[in-house]
């Protein structure tokens, strides 16, 4: 914990970019993602990316590697989908431990190799914890409103068995992401706070919340500070938002969050908004624009990249980020 604070003090980290977008690049078929291990499952396994980690996984190595190339301090694991809860969509809830353990393991191997080139610049890796396919606010059902698909005890559950994996496989930090309804989140916070004193250990929570569109709240309807509000309890090593929206489109709710929180704050948006194929158009040198306008105005301590965003992206946040001081925090009156 000590370490990563001490590095926040000195500069704004980088985040690295999108897992997803660098996958496709791979064109990985269903024979790919089954390897040798899978062959015979009786389940479809195609995009199921976090298995990725068991059957190919020099693919994830390298691609850790290549953000750490391009100028990242922090890559995240290949685990955002690494609960039973999102695992049960390929039959493959007996697996989670392993893919996150496993994750966690090559991210950190990466890290390791950076860091003794570069003892200077350390590299961390974050155990990446995402929302599940279930809300637990929200009915899916709208002639059913009261109807809910998960409880909050089931999303407790499911966390603290991907929590206790990812710290095994040996991680620096926890990042609790892409939080599109807050109760979600208070579960995985709660499992982790559990497993912190079960195990009488200590290691940083980065929370990042999305704000799903041109009204400023979450998708269970929080704004900025109602949000914030919500995850505050617990002493966090930073919050911030990420994906749903582009750089732009974020800074606003940025200056709000920053304005209000004595955490450190972080930011990895998409490469814009997406085109009308669900593409991102945003290029490295478009963003870079638009990060420095965070930079300028002081809001951010962590810096990366969500959809669409490349090593190429992250190189020009990267080297636009190192001319900037970090965001100071001030305690609000």
């Amino acid at each position: 914990m000590s370490k990563i604070k001490e590095e926040l003090q000195k500069r704004i980290l980088v985040l690295d970019g999108a897992m997803g977008t660098m996958l496709q690049q791979y064109n990985f078929s269903e024979e790919d993602f089954r390897g040798e291990r899978f062959k015979d499952y009786p389940s479809p396994l195609k995009g199921n990316n976090d298995l990725l980690s068991i059957t190919q996984p020099k693919a994830i190595a390298e691609i850790h590697a290549k953000y750490f190339e391009a100028g990242a301090d922090i890559v995240e694991t290949n685990t955002f989908s690494g609960t039973t809860i999102a695992m049960a969509d390929y039959d493959m809830e007996d697996l989670v431990y392993e893919l996150n353990y496993e994750s966690a393991k090559i991210a950190k191997e990466v890290a390791d190799e950076f860091t003794k080139e570069q003892p200077e610049k350390p590299r961390f890796v974050a155990g990446s914890i995402g929302p599940t396919n279930r809300t637990a606010s929200l009915s899916p059902d709208v002639n059913r409103p009261e109807y809910r698909a998960i409880t909050f005890n089931e999303l407790r559950v499911a966390y603290k068995q991907q929590v206790e994996a990812l710290i095994d496989g040996g991680v620096d930090m926890l990042l609790v992401e892409t939080i599109f309804d807050t109760l979600n989140a208070k579960a995985a916070l709660f499992a982790i706070e559990e497993v912190k004193e079960e195990r009488h250990i200590d290691i940083p929570i980065m929370v990042s919340g999305t704000i799903t569109d041109a009204s400023g709240r979450t998708l269970s309807g929080q704004t900025v500070e109602a949000f914030l509000t919500s995850v505050s309890h617990i002493p966090l090593l930073s919050v911030g938002f990420n994906c749903a929206l582009g750089a732009q489109q974020l800074q606003p709710y940025l200056q709000r969050l920053s304005d209000e929180t004595e955490f450190f704050t972080s930011a990895h948006p998409n490469a814009g908004l997406p085109n009308a194929f669900g593409e991102y158009d945003e290029t490295p040198e478009q963003m870079q624009g638009y990060i420095e306008a965070y930079l300028k105005d002081n809001l951010i301590n962590i810096i990366g990249g969500c959809c669409g965003t490349s090593p190429e992206h992250i190189k020009a946040i990267a080297e636009v980020a190192q001319k900037y001081k970090p965001r100071k925090i001030v305690i609000p009156a």
